[in-house]
C-alpha cells in the first residue's frame, strides 16, 4: 500500500461553486499511513430530514452505527460512534471515532480485508456514505414526525468523479438543484432512491436507497428520468418569452 495515497483539500481550499479536488484527501491523523479513506455504510438518513427543535434527534446517546463510505480508491465498512443523525455527525466536520473495521477497493471488485489499526475517519476524506435506517437515533412518533418538513423533490444525476449518482434529493421551495454547487455549512446531503456507479460498476448497496454525497467533491448536477438516468427531453417550440 503506498503512503500518501490521499491528499484531503479543506473547504478553504476548494474553487467557488465547486468541490476540492477530485483526489481523494489524506486520512486523519489517527489513521495509520498505509490505510484507505473510508467509506460509510450507515443507517438511512431521512430524505426530507428538516430541523426540528428537539434535542435528542440532534444529539442523543452515542451507539455504533454500521457504515460503508466510499474514496476516490477505496471502501470502508465498520461502525461509527455517533450521537444523534449521521448527517449531522459528519456535517461537524470533525474525525469520528470508528471500530470493527475492513476495507477494500472502491469498485467492491475483492473481498474486504479487516483493518484494525483505523481508529477514526475524517468526514473530509469521505465521497459517498451508504445510509440505512440505523443512521436516525431511537425516535418517538412525534420526534419523527418533527423531522418531515415540506421540500420538492427532484430527479438529478451527480458528478463526483469518478463517481456518478442518480436519485431523488429534496430542497426547499424556491431552491434549484444547482444550488447544491453553492458554498454551505452543509458538507453531506442525502439522496433518496439513490444508486451510484463508477464507471458502469454499480458501486452502492441495491439495498440501501439513502446516499449522503460530500458537496464539496461535487461537480456537475442534472436534472434527469431516474429511471433512466438520462436528461428529461426538451419540450418543442420556443421558450415563452424569447424572441427569434
Amino acid at each position: 500500500m503506498p503512503f500518501g495515497f490521499l491528499k484531503r483539500r479543506k473547504p478553504e481550499d476548494a474553487p467557488a461553486g465547486g468541490p476540492a479536488s477530485s483526489q481523494a484527501p489524506a486520512t486523519s491523523a489517527t489513521e495509520p499511513a498505509s490505510s484507505p479513506a473510508g467509506i460509510t455504510k450507515s443507517g438511512g438518513v431521512s430524505p426530507t430530514a428538516g430541523s426540528p427543535t428537539t434535542t435528542r434527534i440532534h444529539e442523543g446517546n452515542v451507539r455504533g452505527v454500521q457504515f460503508t463510505a466510499i474514496t476516490e480508491d477505496w471502501r470502508l465498512r465498520g461502525r461509527m460512534q455517533i450521537a444523534g443523525r449521521l448527517t449531522d455527525a459528519l456535517n461537524k466536520r470533525e474525525a469520528i471515532t470508528i471500530s470493527d473495521v475492513s476495507w477494500g477497493p472502491s469498485d467492491g471488485t475483492s473481498p474486504m480485508e479487516p483493518a484494525p489499526g483505523i481508529k477514526s475517519v475524517d468526514p473530509y476524506d469521505l465521497i459517498l456514505v451508504i445510509a440505512g435506517e440505523d443512521s436516525l437515533p431511537p425516535l418517538t412518533d412525534a420526534e419523527r414526525s418533527a423531522l418531515k418538513v415540506h421540500k420538492v423533490p427532484y430527479e438529478v444525476a451527480l458528478e463526483l468523479p469518478p463517481f456518478r449518482i442518480i436519485g431523488t434529493i429534496f430542497m426547499h421551495p424556491g431552491s434549484e438543484p444547482d444550488s447544491l454547487l453553492d458554498r454551505s455549512s452543509e458538507m453531506f446531503t442525502p439522496v433518496a432512491d439513490a444508486v451510484a456507479h463508477l464507471g458502469d460498476i454499480e458501486v452502492s448497496d441495491p439495498e440501501v436507497e439513502v446516499i449522503l454525497v460530500n458537496r464539496f467533491y461535487l461537480r456537475g448536477v442534472e436534472q434527469v428520468d431516474r429511471r433512466t438516468g438520462a436528461p428529461h427531453p426538451r419540450l418543442p417550440g420556443r421558450p415563452l418569452g424569447g424572441t427569434s
